[in-house]
């Protein structure tokens, strides 16, 4: 098993005597921002001026600065705009003014697939929190934290994965704990997570599902219910303690039916469009199709969610207001 990093396990010293240029004020940035500063760090937010980013930095107390300002004052930069814009915010705004210190991503995407090559004198870092910004912001002002994967893809004799890991306790991730990992992996396990069941796999099987029971003649209230409402429920049973769980908590006849169908749904056909999926990230061609995407504007994307979802989401949310769902 991997070992699992603690705050014991860390030197805190490392990034408190550094001034830290968190680049982008999204849902990781504004969490890790604040987490950073509450652990007596020096915390500088670089991001577009006059930009929604910007004016909540400025309401959260931050010094905000335009990219390059605050990057060209900073030990160590923290890249936590979108993936869409990792590359040209390294290339126009970050890299002109640095070329030694620190940089370090919560995802590996752009430096994985080539689109941020920072200099030789320049020490990469990766701290990826397991969990969306909103999580790791609640967590650690609960005084817990949520896991993270760490690395280090270029240390020029810093101590890069001594600051890596004094990163992670500042954002409170080694009160969960860290694992050691590579931006590779990284990178392609989040990938294959993302597209084949956290955000692809899942709702389309539930939308499968429910289409299923449309159908056949049954009502979308009840399909609803079966398909769609009921999957938190589910997933907190094994979120709680594990598959084994679950199943002690289920009828006879549920546990019967899932043992029975289950294999029947996920086939041998299921995985290896798996594989393919895997393949298709590790080989490079989705990054490729992603990077030429990158202009595509967020309206037509969302319009394709619109196109598949859109009869479930408006539906359910009849349902919660009638009958006052809450999703507990």
């Amino acid at each position: 098993m991997s070992r699992i990093y603690y705050d014991a396990d860390v030197d805190p010293g490392l990034l408190l005597a550094r001034r830290i240029a968190v680049i982008g004020y999204g849902s990781q940035g504004r969490a890790q921002a604040l987490n950073l500063r509450d652990s007596g760090c020096d915390v500088v937010i670089g991001a577009r001026p006059d930009g929604r980013g910007w004016l909540q930095a400025a309401n959260d107390g931050f010094d905000v600065r335009p990219v390059k300002d605050a990057a060209a004052g900073a030990a160590l930069v923290v890249s936590l705009v979108p993936e869409q814009d990792q590359a040209s915010v390294y290339r126009d705004e970050i890299r002109p003014v640095m070329d030694h210190g620190s940089i370090l991503f919560s995802h590996g995407f752009a430096y994985h697939y080539g689109q941020v090559v920072p200099p030789p004198d320049v020490a990469v870092l990766l701290v990826a929190p397991i969990g969306p910004g909103s999580a790791v912001r609640r967590q650690y002002e609960l005084g817990r934290g949520v896991p993270a994967v760490f690395a280090v893809a270029h240390d020029p004799g810093t101590d890069a994965e001594g600051l890596a890991l004094a990163y992670a306790c500042a954002i409170g991730s080694t009160r969960a704990g860290v694992i050691r990992s590579t931006f590779a992996e990284e990178t392609e396990t989040d990938l294959f997570g993302e597209q084949a069941i956290l955000c692809g796999g899942i709702p389309y099987l539930m939308r499968a599902g429910f289409q299923t029971l449309i159908d056949a003649g049954y009502q979308p209230e009840l399909a609803f219910f079966e398909c769609i409402h009921q999957v938190k429920l589910i997933v907190d049973l094994i979120h709680r303690d594990g598959f084994e769980y679950l199943y002690r908590h289920i009828s006879d006849t549920a546990e019967f039916g899932a043992l029975t169908a289950g294999p029947r749904i996920v086939d041998a056909s299921t995985r290896q469009s798996l594989r393919a999926v895997l393949a298709d990230i590790q080989g490079g061609d989705f990054a490729r199709r992603w990077i030429a995407a990158y202009t595509e504007d967020e309206d037509d994307m969302l319009s394709d969610v619109r196109r598949d979802f859109g009869e479930i989401d408006a539906l359910g949310g009849e349902l919660r207001r009638r009958m006052h769902l809450d999703g507990d």
